[in-house]
C-alpha cells in the first residue's frame, strides 16, 4: 500500500545543499517536492497524508553501501538468499536504504552459488534495496591478497567471467580486479560491454599499469590505501594514481583503523568530492555478539587470529557517517560520500538525492546523528512513526 508522507520542520540535506525549516513531501514512492515551512503551513493535505514533525532533525537521502560482505551475523559468503534478506532488514535499522552485497573470493562452484543466492534474494527485500552484486575477485593479485581466500584467486579467464555473468543474470554491478594481470584488457572490454563497473583493488599495479587500466575504463578503486601498492616518491603506484588523477573515484572505509582520519582530509584536498565513496567493508559478525566469532574483534575491525591481518570492518554506515562528522568533515559533504556519490558512481538513476522524481529512500537523523526514521520506497520500515 502506497503512503503519502510529509516530513516537516526539518533541516533537509538534499545531497547538494542544506535547507533549513523545510518539508519533504513523499508520494507514490517518490520525492514529490521539497519546500519551505511557510509553504507547508499554507498547503492543504489530504487526510490520507501522514504528517510527521521531525522537530528540526536532519532529513537526508538514505545511505547506500556499495561494499559490504555482511552484518548481523549473516553475509553474502553464506551462499544463502535468506542471509541476504537478513542483511536487508538489519541494514535498514542503520540508515541504509540500498546496498550491494559483496562476494569474497572462493572456488568456482561456491562463488557461483553465492551469486545465485543474491539473485534469488533480489525483489524479496523487507528492508534495504538490493541493487545488485559486487564481486571482490576472483581476478586479484596473489601479492595483495589481504584477507581474501587464496584458492579463490584465478588467472584472468573470459570463459570463467562469462559463467559468473550468466549466473548473475545481469545483476553484477561492480567487480574488483587487479589491473596488472595478464588478459585484463580483454576482461575489461567484456565487462564494459555488459555494463559492469570495474574497480582496482587487491592489486600491486604500478602507476603505469594503473594508467593502462584507466584506458580500459577501470576508473574506480576499492578501499583506497588498503590491499594495494602504496605511493612511493619514485613509483606513485595505485595510491599515487588516485591522488594524481581527479577522474578516478575511490572507496574509503570510515572506521578510523583502515585509514587514518587525517588521510581522509588529505584525500578531500586532492580529489573532487564527487569521487569519494564511503563504505563499510563490514563482515557478517558486525553488530552481533562477537564471543563466538572466528575473528578477533579489536578497535572497530576484525583481525584474523593467526596472523593479525585485518579481515574487514565491524562498523555500520551510520557509524562511519558519525565518524567523518566527528573528524571535522562537514555533514553536507558526508551526505555526498554516503548517499549521493555511491548512487551516481554505480549508475543508479533516481537515487541518492532529495529531488522531485527521485526514489523516496529517506532517513531522519536527530542532531546527535541518531537514527529516528528509515523510509524505503516511500514506506516507513524503521523508526518511531
Amino acid at each position: 500500500m502506497k503512503t503519502a508522507i510529509c516530513l516537516h520542520n526539518a533541516t533537509v540535506l538534499t545531497g547538494y545543499s542544506t535547507m533549513h525549516n523545510c518539508a519533504v513531501y513523499i508520494k507514490n514512492n517518490q520525492i514529490a517536492d521539497v519546500y519551505n515551512e511557510e509553504r507547508f503551513k499554507n498547503k492543504k493535505f489530504s487526510p490520507k497524508v501522514k504528517i510527521v514533525d521531525v522537530k528540526g532533525a536532519y532529513v537526508m537521502p538514505g545511505m547506500i553501501d556499495t561494499h559490504i560482505h555482511g552484518i548481523g551475523g549473516k553475509g553474502a559468503d553464506d551462499a544463502d538468499y535468506k542471509s541476504i534478506l537478513h542483511m536487508s532488514k538489519v541494514l535498514a535499522s542503520y540508515g541504509v536504504t540500498s546496498f550491494i552485497p559483496t562476494c569474497c573470493t572462493a572456488k568456482e562452484d561456491l562463488l557461483l552459488n553465492k551469486i545465485k543466492a543474491i539473485v534469488k534474494a533480489c525483489g524479496k527485500e523487507e528492508g534495504a534495496n538490493i541493487l545488485g552484486i559486487h564481486l571482490e575477485g576472483p581476478f586479484l593479485s596473489p601479492e595483495k591478497i589481504g584477507a581474501q581466500t587464496a584458492d579463490g584467486i584465478y588467472p584472468v579467464s573470459l570463459p570463467l567471467m562469462n559463467k559468473l555473468y550468466k549466473a548473475g543474470k545481469n545483476k553484477i554491478i561492480n567487480m574488483t580486479v587487479a589491473p596488472e594481470l595478464k588478459g585484463m584488457r580483454e576482461l575489461a572490454l567484456f565487462c564494459n560491454e555488459k555494463g559492469i563497473i570495474l574497480q582496482a583493488g587487491h592489486t600491486n599495479a604500478t602507476y603505469q599499469q594503473m594508467l593502462e587500466g584507466m584506458q580500459a575504463n577501470i576508473m574506480h578503486v576499492t578501499h583506497l590505501f588498503n590491499a594495494m601498492r602504496p605511493m612511493h616518491h619514485r613509483e606513485p603506484g595505485v595510491v599515487g594514481a588516485v591522488l594524481i588523477h581527479p577522474e578516478i573515484s575511490c572507496e574509503i572505509i570510515g572506521d578510523g583503523v583502515h585509514i587514518n582520519p587525517n588521510l581522509i582530509h588529505l584525500l578531500m584536498k586532492s580529489k573532487p568530492l564527487s569521487q569519494i565513496v564511503l563504505i563499510t567493508d563490514a563482515l557478517y559478525p558486525a553488530k552481533t555478539d562477537l564471543s563466538q566469532s572466528p575473528e578477533l574483534y579489536l578497535d572497530k575491525c576484525f583481525y584474523r587470529k593467526e596472523d593479525n591481518v585485518i579481515n574487514g570492518s565491524a562498523i555500520s554506515m551510520l557509524d562511519g557517517f558519525r565518524n567523518l562528522v566527528n573528524w571535522g568533515v562537514p555533514i553536507e559533504k558526508v551526505v555526498r560520500m554516503a548517499s549521493t556519490n555511491p548512487a551516481q558512481i554505480m549508475r543508479q538513476q533516481n537515487k541518492g538525492l532529495l529531488l522531485p522524481g527521485y526514489d523516496a529512500d529517506v532517513i531522519v537523523l536527530d542532531k546527535d546523528l541518531n537514527l529516528i526514521h528509515t523510509i524505503i520506497n516511500g514506506q516507513f520500515v524503521k523508526g518511531k512513526a
